[in-house]
């Protein structure tokens, strides 16, 4: 198994004028990624707009994906639903596609339901059928389900379920599991904004959003403070908190893929229903990224 760690960017899926994917500019933006020393990617993340997508849609754009992506970068594949027979499915054909992992969202439509009980037979049922390692991924702020540190920890004791993506930023958390789960298991920060913090207690990496636009400076970050170099990695830090917001909490999915048109890749326009950013927000956009120096 690839070592999960460093920074693999949640990708966005790009879609044409007619709203349908477009694989020209998938193909374009993750050749251009590869030339900035992105560790791997996450496709199908929620950044990917997964729920937007058909299953026919995802493993095209798995397919495009993994064509494009070299063996020697990480290649993981976001194969969640509220159905673990659906999950398995779908896990099972990005496995044959050839991607490296699967990252599997929390099932969150029946809510009140999802206690750590069924969480924890969810996980074990996808990781006994799964050909390749899985993640867990934690997101609290779209699936109202935040998974518990305890059901974590136990869920690392199985062989195939090798790390998690947790966009929660609760370091206090963070902290515990990174404790007590096993070595090799991967806590990767889901959030650019909380990058330095993460890795100060252990986490392997991060899979940014702000990777999209930002990549050579997530990069930068994670080998700063690998090189012992505190001070550089902070500072860095501290001049992507704005951008982070800006196409996280801010203006989400639309900020993001408006802010990869400022930057020279494609972005294009978000599915409906989300509307794509106007331009009086565009224009507080480009503020934030001239300020953080990435315009």
């Amino acid at each position: 198994m690839k070592e999960i760690r460093g920074v693999l960017p949640p990708i966005a899926t790009p879609f044409d004028q007619d709203g349908n994917v477009s694989t020209e500019h998938l193909a374009a933006n993750l050749t251009r990624y590869l030339e900035t020393g992105l560790h791997g990617f996450v496709v199908l993340g929620s950044n990917g707009e997964y729920p937007m997508l058909s299953k026919d849609e995802k493993i095209r754009v798995l397919e495009i994906a993994r064509e494009v992506i070299p063996q020697d970068r990480l290649l993981i594949a976001g194969t969640g639903a509220d159905s673990t027979r659906e999950t398995i499915d779908l896990t099972k054909r990005a496995a044959q596609i050839g991607a490296d992992a699967a990252l599997i969202v929390t099932p969150h439509y029946y809510r009140p339901a999802m206690n750590g009980a069924a969480l924890t037979r969810h996980y074990l049922s996808i990781a006994d059928a799964s050909p390749i390692p899985i993640l867990i991924y934690n997101v609290p702020v779209y699936t109202n389900v935040d998974i518990d540190a305890a059901t974590i920890i136990e869920l690392a004791r199985h062989e195939n379920i090798v790390g998690m993506k947790d966009s929660s930023a609760n370091m206090n958390k963070m902290g515990e599991v990174i404790r007590f789960t096993p070595p090799h298991f991967a806590t990767m920060v889901g959030t650019g904004g909380a990058l330095f913090a993460a890795l100060c207690i252990g986490a392997k990496g991060v899979v940014p959003a702000l990777g999209n636009i930002a990549p050579r400076e997530c990069v930068a970050m994670y080998d700063l403070f690998r090189e012992g170099k505190m001070d550089e990695a902070r500072n860095l830090q501290l001049r992507m908190v704005r951008p982070n917001v800006a196409v996280t909490s801010r203006w989400g999915v639309p900020g993001l893929k408006a802010a990869m048109d400022e930057v020279g890749y494609y972005g294009g326009l978000p599915r409906s229903p989300l509307l794509p950013l106007g331009e009086s927000d565009r224009n507080k956009l480009r503020d934030v990224l001239r300020e953080a120096e990435l315009l």
